[in-house]
């Protein structure tokens, strides 16, 4: 028989690990480029499977969300859809020292859900069979600007304007397309590629030589336990598997 002040003892210090595990526990903001958020949401699912701590995911362009972390927005890590921004907080002294590394390699892809609308050359888009074309803002989204360049080079970015319906960023892009608004888009093809399934309606894997590199960077913007166990986690094997699943490059894979 248990004595009753073992059993109180016992008592308190159970209820003093469950009050330790709770107060331990955080809730991280994470600001994602809007490309990069469908598979920010499988690698959370995941953390949080193997953790206490949740994450409560901002999705928004890039431009965007470096403004308001300039303005102090409180997010505890910043996933954005270039380098440059991450560059630029790093400058300016506004992350956690030393947190700055490549998480992905964008690809864009010209993409259609209609099977017959978009031919594996592209060459849709100098024949000019359709009336509108979705692309990202090039002033505020990566993948916007790298559709710029992409027209740029083959001459059609004037010609093209009449035509052109812009999302403020490239998931906005992506859902003029799907919903009808327009019959094709520069899109990420991560928006359109799902571990293990065909990639529906036709595309172009637009090559890299024809716009700069959509190199990806992250950061942290606040040292905690929480938010550096997270860190910690999406460099593991099993995240960068599910990265590339969603047709993304890695650093250390290309």
């Amino acid at each position: 028989m248990t004595h009753p002040s073992r059993l109180a003892t016992l008592l308190i210090y159970a209820s003093c690990l469950l009050f330790s595990s709770i107060i331990q526990a955080e809730t991280l903001r994470i600001a994602v480029a809007a490309n990069f958020a469908e598979t920010l949401r499988s690698i959370a699912k995941q953390f949080e499977e193997n953790s206490e701590h949740k994450l409560v995911l901002v999705v928004g362009s890039t431009g965007k969300h470096y403004a308001q972390i300039r303005n102090g927005a409180p997010f505890d890590a910043f996933f954005a859809a270039d380098r440059r921004r991450p560059e630029m907080l790093d400058q300016q002294g506004l992350m956690v020292p030393d947190s700055r590394f490549t998480y992905a390699v964008g690809r864009l892809a010209l993409w259609s859900p209609d099977a017959t609308q978009v031919d594996p050359a592209g060459e849709v888009l100098k024949k000019g069979s359709f009336r509108h074309l979705a692309i990202a803002n090039p002033k505020l989204a990566p993948y916007g600007r790298a559709a710029q360049q992409l027209l740029q080079k083959h001459g059609l970015w004037q010609a093209l304007q009449s035509r052109m319906v812009r999302g403020e960023n490239i998931g906005q892009a992506f859902q003029f397309v799907k919903s009808g608004s327009a019959e094709l888009g520069l899109v990420a093809l991560s928006q359109i590629q799902r571990p293990g399934q065909p990639i529906p309606g036709s595309y172009w894997l637009v090559p890299g030589s024809l716009h700069t590199p959509i190199e990806q960077q992250a950061v942290l913007l606040r040292e905690t336990a929480a938010s550096r166990a997270f860190y910690n986690f999406f460099q593991s094997d099993r995240a960068k598997a599910t990265i590339q699943g969603y047709g993304y490059g890695t650093p250390d894979a290309g």
